[in-house]
């Protein structure tokens, strides 16, 4: 199988099935296409176009066989490998699990909008306006749920790691990079998602990229930039 992603450091909905991937140990290629100056660049998409009718990522091509979108290509996966519990064995959290999977996929514009994903920087705390704030407290909700019904068996949402988890790791870094204060649970909890051995891997790849993308870059103060040696020119795109 071949999974084609963009900039680690940017690309949240590339991060959710590499993350399946690597944490459930299924062998695979990465195919790494850069984002153009824009998100809508020519180039790019005739790059991507090569793997999906989309011309977005994350794309999976396995043989013959093509699909895109991050929750398709969960599902695809997990139908290829029965025999690992990529979502929830008991049925009531599996049930839940592609809710709020299904929840992430399609809501928290708002969060999404002012808080892009970007590992390189650490942002101080400061009031992101109520929709944003509407947006992490029902994020913060599903998951004090899922820990309290179905969290027992481990430090996730349904105990063992999930294509929920994948689901919500990147929601999981915003909250890191724009220093969003959270209750313990869900402070553990994002603990827990970049302490996985893939999401450091990513990571790690992520702070070595020396690509930069503008719309996912804040004029605003830094407390941390872990790529020091990288200009952060906006112009450098």
């Amino acid at each position: 199988m071949k999974l084609i992603i963009a900039n680690k450091t940017h690309s949240s909905w590339s991060l959710r099935p590499w993350l399946v991937l690597k944490q459930f140990g299924i062998p695979f290629e990465e195919v790494l296409i850069p984002f153009g100056p824009t998100m809508d660049d020519p180039g790019w998409k005739r790059a991507v176009a090569e793997y999906t009718p989309a011309r977005k990522v994350p794309s999976l091509v396995d043989g013959a066989i093509a699909v895109w979108d991050s929750l398709a290509i969960i599902e695809y996966i997990a139908e290829a490998h029965p025999e690992l519990p990529i979502w929830p064995r008991d049925k009531p959290a599996r049930a839940l699990a592609r809710s709020i999977s299904a929840e992430m996929h399609s809501s928290f514009t708002a969060l999404r909008g002012a808080c892009p994903m970007n590992l390189a920087w650490v942002h101080p705390a400061r009031d992101r306006g109520e929709a944003v704030a509407a947006d992490i407290a029902r994020i913060t909700e599903i998951w004090r749920d899922a820990r309290q019904r179905f969290g027992a068996g481990g430090d996730f949402l349904f105990g063992e790691f999930s294509a929920a988890d994948a689901m919500f790791a990147p929601v999981a870094t915003r909250f890191t990079t724009y220093s969003i204060a959270l209750d313990p649970v869900s402070a553990a909890y994002v603990e827990a998602v970049q302490g996985t051995a893939g999401f450091q891997a990513w990571r790690e790849a992520a702070l070595a990229e020396p690509w930069i993308v503008a719309v996912d870059e804040l004029d605003e103060p830094v407390l941390t930039d872990f790529r020091p040696n990288l200009s952060r020119s906006r112009a450098q795109t």
